[in-house]
């Protein structure tokens, strides 16, 4: 992994496997365990937000400070799920990329916005998830 470059799920899943191991956690690592763990996470990550109202795309207007309290909850939240869904033998980013496929059929775009979307460059297509 390249400094300031993209981490891969892959990546995470092996450090988070290293870390626990050196530590001797794998024993705590249970589904059950990580899942409630997970879900005290995302309690803290909805704490930040419980008294702002609507926030602006991007934050702007939040302190640096806050930014990072926010980056490392979102961490947490993360961290704990990758490691859950390798504990239950999941492969997260499979699993991802088929829950858009299915969603993309089950709430379909309607012809005018795929229409208007058809020459973004967002780079992936329907068609390859």
């Amino acid at each position: 992994m390249a400094e300031g470059g993209s981490v891969t799920l892959e990546e995470l899943r092996k450090k988070l496997e290293d870390f626990g191991r050196v530590r001797n956690w794998e024993q705590h690592h249970t589904p059950r365990n990580l899942v409630l763990a997970l879900v005290g996470e995302v309690g803290e990550l909805a704490e930040i937000f419980q008294w702002k109202g609507e926030v602006a795309r991007g934050i702007p207007d939040w302190e640096e400070e806050e930014k990072q309290h926010l980056g490392e909850e979102l961490s947490d939240v993360l961290l704990y799920l990758v490691r859950l869904s390798d504990m239950c033998g999941v492969d997260l980013g499979k699993a991802a990329l088929r829950k858009i496929k299915l969603n993309g059929i089950k709430y379909p775009a309607p012809v005018s916005d795929v229409e208007n979307h058809e020459g973004s460059n967002s780079g992936v297509k329907e068609e390859q998830l």
